[in-house]
């Protein structure tokens, strides 16, 4: 039987994020689903595992995204299919703040600032530390508390965050959440 595949879980998924996760995804030597990308996401759970299952290698970064609808949207549908489906290891979850306030939240490890600071305050869209520990408001990220994710990192909105995470400069803020995450999951041991 083969092995589950190690995947990051990433609520965002406009153009800004696709850009940014497609660069990590290079950079740390694994793959971004491309086509999870979407404002709101468009492609349901089950697809999204086939995509996940053909990635020429783990991690794989998927992005999942509600475009600011309060409720359950298609962006967590698919994101809670991916999570608890039995070939799917997740590594850990990339939590991202968006102007959603007060409506959805969910608890962090820790955040990264747009400073690339570990803070146990939330952050908000831009990157900058809100007065909430260990939580933080999103629009795709309200399932999370639901799910066997060993952890979550909260930073602000990807590829953004006043430039300090664009994909021209390297994507630094999302890069290092990524390299926490595979890091502390002993992704990296594994592989040796």
């Amino acid at each position: 039987m083969a092995e589950n595949r190690k995947v990051i879980l990433i609520t965002d998924g406009d153009d800004y994020a696709r850009r940014a996760v497609e660069h990590v995804a290079a950079e740390v030597g694994g793959r971004c689903i491309s086509l999870s990308h979407g404002n709101p996401s468009v492609l349901s759970g089950p697809h999204l595992v086939k995509l996940i299952k053909k990635a020429a290698k783990d991690p794989v970064l998927v992005m999942f995204d509600d475009s600011g609808f309060l409720g359950e949207g298609a962006g967590e549908k698919a994101l809670k299919y991916v999570a608890e489906h039995e070939d799917i290891e997740v590594l850990g979850a990339i939590a991202v703040a968006s102007k959603t306030h007060m409506a959805e939240w969910s608890r962090v490890d820790f955040c990264i600032d747009r400073e690339g600071e570990l803070t146990p305050y939330g952050v908000d869209k831009h990157g900058i530390p809100e007065l909430e520990m260990g939580r933080i408001n999103g629009d795709t990220v309200y399932c999370l508390d639901t799910l066997d994710v060993p952890l979550i990192i909260g930073i602000g909105d990807i590829g953004k965050m006043a430039r300090r995470d664009h994909y021209k400069i390297g994507s630094p803020i999302t890069k290092k959440a990524v390299e926490i995450i595979l890091e502390r999951s002993g992704f990296y041991a594994k592989e040796q």
